[in-house]
């Protein structure tokens, strides 16, 4: 879909114009190459000084988009015909950012939706959003080996799955069938829809009172960790999104003003969700790798049926040695011999649910699976088999990640090394592979030292 830009030098009269008040700062070109951010303009700015204030009306939410349903007719028709889709504050707002990119793209005379100052802000976000979604076939094999591989997979199929939900929900639509569908007039594609979702995923925030939401002008600030964090956003008694500035900053001028997309986050994750990670990363903080219960499991659909957590475990390194949790590992590692079972019970209105009991009592959350085991006498048994579960899991990955090596040093020959986005997988590479390693050893000492026979429960 053809979209329409505006220039960033207008957005200071767009905020003007919208209400957006500032103190202190404005939105200008980085001198660190990180392309737009929010820098200070004037002395003097401390003791948590409010940098940016945006009206609630423009704070783009879950709520803001059916209030703004209720005035656009084609938007209500799209989000009832998608169903509980448009119930979640991501289904909503993608909706609701393609709408305003349809409306922009169509001739004045065919327009359809209402135009209002959040159709203006979607013409100031960046045409190119450099996430994974969007690389070649070739580049995503570099991922091969990484955790960012089954991620990056999943996602394409879930985005997938969202467009042809989208389309068969809205194909009975008159207006959706010939400006979106029809292989005449159609102008949506796949990538448009790409397009929202990284919009959506690269400035989303998770705005306190509020939710997930985009909000325009505050999220152009970028990302800094730890100390190098400036700012803080937050809701003020009226709703409004505003930038603090935090307790004991005090930012020269031109200095330019960062938030945190999550200290917390692991580099794979940060590269997935923003297309970039830290330059001064030196660890992959955490990463995800997927577990399936194994075939020979006699109870694998009664688990996969009750399981509510993702299927697999988070490693992560914290103060130099390796953490993890999953409580889909201990699901894996219990069976019937143990005390595991299930059962087919009839509800009051008749139909049948599947619940798990532990030893005759019912588990009412199997993220108190392993406080149960842990109470047991047999506890040694259970965590020595969640360990070699683990161990074995990390080294296919370490291997998969092995055998990938050749063809990304053949990529390498072909290509200048310091293209986007060969640099950054390549460090992912080996950031992935540096916790990994400590990982195999970590656990190869677990489980030597547990299967000894000088082992104590409490080891």
């Amino acid at each position: 879909m053809r979209r329409h830009y505006l220039p960033p030098t207008a957005l200071q009269t767009w905020a003007d114009l919208n209400n957006i008040e500032r103190n202190g700062v404005t939105v200008a070109s980085t001198l660190k190459g990180r392309g737009l951010g929010v820098l200070t303009t004037a002395e003097g700015l401390h003791n948590e000084a409010v940098l940016v204030t945006v009206p609630l009306h423009l704070v783009l939410s879950l709520e803001s988009v059916w209030i703004y349903a209720k005035s656009d007719q084609h938007l209500k028709q799209v989000l009832d015909s998608v169903g509980e889709y448009s119930q979640s504050a991501r289904g909503a707002i993608l909706i609701f950012l393609l709408m305003q990119i349809t409306h922009s793209a169509l001739a004045e005379s065919e327009r359809i939706g209402v135009s209002s100052a959040l159709t203006g802000y979607v013409k100031f976000l960046p045409p190119v959003v450099p996430l994974p979604t969007f690389w070649s076939d070739e580049e995503r094999a570099l991922a091969a080996g990484t955790s960012l591989e089954a991620a990056l997979e999943s996602k394409l199929k879930s985005l997938d799955r969202e467009f042809t939900n989208l389309h068969e929900s809205t194909a009975s639509i008159g207006w959706c069938r010939k400006y979106w569908w029809s292989t005449d007039t159609g102008i949506l594609s796949f990538d448009d829809w790409k397009q929202v979702d990284a919009m959506y995923r690269s400035r989303a925030l998770d705005l306190p009172g509020t939710g997930h939401a985009m909000v325009p002008y505050l999220d152009m600030a970028n990302h800094a960790s730890g100390e190098a964090t400036t700012a803080l956003y937050d809701t003020d008694a009226d709703g409004n999104a505003i930038l603090i500035l935090r307790e004991g900053k005090t930012p020269q001028v031109g200095d330019e003003v960062s938030i945190t997309y999550g200290d917390d986050k692991g580099a794979c994750e940060m590269l997935f969700s923003y297309g970039f990670f830290e330059d001064t990363g030196t660890s992959a903080r955490e990463l995800f790798l997927e577990l399936d219960i194994p075939d020979d499991d006699p109870l694998k659909l009664a688990k996969k049926a009750v399981s509510n957590s993702a299927p697999g475990f988070k490693l992560g390194s914290r103060d130099g040695s390796v953490r993890w949790e999953g409580d889909f590992v201990w699901l894996i590692c219990t069976n019937e011999e143990d005390g595991l079972d299930f059962r087919l019970l009839q509800t009051t209105d008749g139909k049948k649910e599947l619940r798990v009991y532990w030893k005759d009592d019912e588990i009412q959350d199997l993220s108190n699976l392993r406080a149960l085991l842990e109470r047991e006498r047999l506890w040694d048994v259970f965590h020595l088999r969640a360990v070699t579960t683990l161990q074995e899991r990390v080294a296919q990955q370490l291997m998969a990640l092995e055998r990938s090596r050749a063809s990304t040093d053949l990529f390498k020959a072909r290509v200048d090394g310091s293209t986007s986005p060969y640099q950054a997988i390549l460090l992912l590479r080996k950031l992935e592979e540096k916790l990994m390693t400590q990982a195999y050893e970590e656990f190869e000492e677990k489980v030597w030292f547990e299967s000894s026979p000088l082992a104590t429960r409490d080891g």
